[in-house]
């Protein structure tokens, strides 16, 4: 089928994809490219230096400067904004124009504004309004100004994950992400925990420790994946929330007392958001640090878990 190009619009570029709808009062540049059975509606304007994957919708009001590049499933909202240079003058161009990626199935909420040189994950949704000052996560949920995590999205991608705020002592499935009661001795004196590491509290004996605080409730901790180490995460002080991904099922778990640490086995993506501002993290290790261990993108993540599978 061949795109339909309203006699209104202006479609400069001869890279337009079969299906593609393209509405009245929208300009395409010529070295545009647009995939098949896109929706690009009125007042639209696409410069040359942009590509389109297949079945986006960009909705009305939307300007795609030089330097952006959308995957296939995409949804932009009505006047959404893009940029592609940090310090604009009149007149004065940069030698090479910030990339901006939407990668697939992303969805960009109504007056949106994404800053230059940002990649939005894989099926992520920005909210109407917020103004995206940094890389959005897979999946993940920002909104606000600047724009923060508030939360991710299930496995089908379309619902928000509900919090586990349940605790167990016996875990039903073996070596999965779980929370975990610290056994607790209290009297008239206060609380005593104790975690003994050559119990059989924890599946592993800690190589190391580390602590967390001061994080703006703004910033992202985590991000990445282990290979070979697992973790324990103790909130000593305020709260944050944990989201985890082991390839099928996401989740998300909040911590905040001391007498609750959740368990992240190898191979699970996990992130750290909405820090309190007097949150204080205690992260145990099953083994010393090691750049080697780490998996920080998610592709690379994805790659892992299905090799895991095969």
């Amino acid at each position: 089928m061949s795109p339909q190009i309203h006699p209104d619009a202006n479609c400069e570029s001869p890279n337009v994809g079969s299906g593609t709808r393209v509405w009245a009062n929208t300009h395409i540049f010529p070295d545009a490219v647009i995939g098949s059975d896109c929706n690009i509606c009125e007042f639209v304007l696409i410069e040359n230096k942009v590509v389109v994957g297949d079945r986006v919708t960009i909705k009305s009001g939307v300007q795609l400067w030089d330097g952006i590049i959308i995957h296939d499933n995409v949804f932009i909202g009505p006047n959404a904004t893009f940029s592609n240079d940090k310090y604009p003058r009149s007149k004065k161009y940069p030698p090479v124009y910030l990339l901006t990626t939407l990668m697939q199935g992303a969805s960009i909420g109504a007056n949106a504004t994404i800053l230059p040189g940002l990649v939005i994950g894989e099926y992520a949704l920005v909210g109407a309004g917020a103004v995206v000052t940094r890389d959005v996560p897979p999946y993940s949920i920002v909104t606000g100004n600047p724009a923060k995590i508030t939360g991710y999205l299930t496995t089908d991608n379309k619902k928000e994950v509900s919090p586990c705020r349940e605790s167990r002592s016996v875990d039903p499935i073996p070596d999965s992400t779980r929370l975990l009661d610290i056994p607790k001795y209290s009297d008239m004196r206060g609380d005593l925990l104790v975690v003994e590491h050559d119990s059989s509290f924890l599946p592993f004996t800690p190589a190391r420790s580390f602590i967390v605080h001061n994080v703006p409730t703004s910033r992202v901790r985590g991000e990445h994946a282990h290979i070979e180490c697992a973790q324990f995460l103790i909130a000593l002080n305020g709260s944050l929330t944990v989201s985890t991904d082991d390839g099928d099922i996401r989740s998300q778990f909040t911590l905040s007392s001391p007498s609750r640490g959740l368990y992240v086995p190898p191979l699970v993506w996990a992130s750290q958001f909405s820090f309190s501002s007097d949150a204080v993290l205690l992260v145990y290790a099953s083994h010393h640090y090691d750049e080697t261990d780490y998996i920080r993108t998610y592709d690379e993540f994805r790659s892992h878990v299905s090799c895991r599978s095969a």
